[in-house]
């Protein structure tokens, strides 16, 4: 299968995973309840994509097996994300790359595609001097196609720490200057990590897990 990592863009928001596209919670100002879809509006999901890419760079990247969008991660700088700024355990640093959220099709789930589509938007923003990333996380057992934000068990397997704390969803950040400590060539590192994705097609098969994979 041909796996490839994509810059997202405004235009490929309806191939984007269910419940996804058009959604806007992270672009709203106002609080909202931690769902994904609970404000939607396609036009301005699409803008405020294209602004950004033009504006800052590319804010995301897609994962595409054999051409079929199979999930995303989408980021921008913190001070871009309207939602952020009243997120109950307070606004991250102004300064900061913020992980807004990241979605996986059902198909593709379980298999260590989450672990590859953070570390191609690690790799994006060490390429471009950014220092510093932080997320919001959900400490509940919830489902994830519904959230808007990643779960702290993964980000805690990634690297992250708390930044500040909150008992359903604290900030959490990782210093992107640190990974240059895993080894001495961080491209060995990243490399590694892209790891063959099989995806089912008409039967299950069994979950297959590799070293290195979530």
């Amino acid at each position: 299968m041909a796996r490839k990592f994509r810059p997202l863009v405004g235009g490929l928001i309806e191939q984007l995973p269910p419940g996804c596209p058009g959604c806007v919670f992270w672009e709203t100002a106002e609080p909202l309840a931690p769902r994904c879809g609970e404000r939607c509006d396609g036009e301005l999901a699409r803008a405020w994509i294209d602004r950004v890419n033009d504006e800052w760079g590319d804010c995301g990247r897609i994962a595409v097996v054999d051409g079929e969008v199979l999930g995303f991660i989408k980021y921008a700088p913190a001070s871009l994300v309207p939602q952020a700024q009243v997120m109950p355990a307070g606004p991250p640093n102004q300064r900061a790359v913020l992980i807004m959220c990241m979605h996986i099709t059902p198909e593709a789930r379980q298999r260590g595609l989450g672990k590859l589509l953070m570390q191609a938007a690690l790799r994006d923003l060490v390429t471009r001097g950014e220092r510093t990333v932080q997320a919001y996380a959900t400490t509940s057992r919830t489902d994830y196609a519904l959230s808007p934000v990643v779960g702290v068990e993964f980000l805690l397997r990634m690297g992250f720490t708390v930044a500040k704390p909150h008992p359903t969803m604290p900030l959490m950040q990782l210093d992107l200057r640190s990974l240059a400590a895993w080894t001495e060539n961080l491209e060995v590192v990243l490399e590694s990590l892209r790891l063959p994705l099989r995806v089912p097609q008409r039967t299950p098969v069994p979950n297959i897990r590799q070293k290195g994979s979530a």
